[in-house]
């Protein structure tokens, strides 16, 4: 009986421990989106073709977040918080995403790019750092080559430069599944066209041919870029990224511990001092 009982410690022990390392696995998870801020302004600017929608918070150099595909400006409550207590702030949705609306222009990185350089003449800002997550690291890196003048700086998180540098299996992934989920109920309670299948589809498309850039195209990059990527992001190959720090000229690598695809909201203190870090040129 008593070597029953120290078997059954024993066992019960080695689950308790097995739980802990799962629970440890922050990475795996996907935490809910915070609560944002309450914002200084907020409202629907006239750009390009579409209506964007935008909200400021905080004063001082200003940082523009841009979220990933099929997200929000949401997703950056975390951030928002930090910054605006010494930045002005400016975060938005992309076009189609969220609030704001879309056209008959088929999706493409340099057209939302466009969108976000007209959103900062709209806001009279000369010059940003740009913080881009995944879709929104990419359109940081295409207004890099297109529009250096608007940059101080870009950080780049999950983004990618050709097709090839996503993973194949992405979409058997459980928490990409489930911000897949999370962004459509947004997209439900956000939208003016919450039915709207058309919008995925044409997103799809611009998955599937893009970005493609060469070598040579982030070879004339002259804005300072810092490159992140979680350890265990689901999308993004690793070697992908190296090979954009690499091709960038002066690029810094910065390799996000514990962290996935989801890094903003899985390790937003660490996240925010990458970010800082960067600001400060380390």
């Amino acid at each position: 009986m008593r070597g029953t009982a120290i078997g059954i410690l024993t066992f019960f022990s080695m689950f308790l421990a097995a739980a802990g390392a799962r629970s440890a696995e922050r990475w795996a998870e996907l935490p809910a989106f915070p609560s944002m801020p309450a914002a200084k302004t907020s409202g629907m600017a006239e750009v390009n073709d579409i209506k964007m929608y935008y909200a400021e918070y905080g004063e001082g150099d200003p940082i523009l977040f841009i979220h990933g595909g099929l997200g929000n400006a949401e997703v950056w409550g975390h951030q928002v918080a930090d910054f605006a207590r010494d930045h002005r702030v400016i975060v938005a949705d992309s076009r189609g995403h969220g609030r704001s609306t879309r056209s008959q222009q088929p999706f493409g990185y340099d057209l939302m790019t466009s969108d976000y350089v007209a959103l900062l003449d709209y806001l009279k800002i000369d010059k940003v750092t740009l913080v881009g997550w995944s879709d929104g690291g990419i359109i940081g890196i295409d207004m890099a080559m297109k529009n250096p003048e608007k940059l101080t700086r870009v950080i780049a998180q999950a983004a990618n430069v050709t097709t090839d540098g996503v993973k194949a299996d992405v979409m058997n992934n459980k928490t990409f599944n489930d911000y897949i989920n999370v962004a459509g109920d947004y997209y439900r309670k956000l939208s003016s066209t919450p039915n709207d299948d058309a919008f995925v589809k044409q997103i799809s498309h611009m998955w599937e041919t893009q970005p493609a850039w060469t070598a040579a195209d982030l070879g004339k990059i002259t804005v300072p870029v810092t490159l992140a990527i979680g350890d265990h992001d689901e999308a993004v190959k690793l070697d992908h990224t190296e090979m954009m720090a690499k091709d960038i000229p002066g690029a810094k690598l910065v390799i996000l511990k514990d962290a996935s695809h989801f890094a903003m909201l899985q390790d937003p203190a660490g996240y925010d001092a990458m970010i800082r870090d960067a600001m400060a040129g380390r």
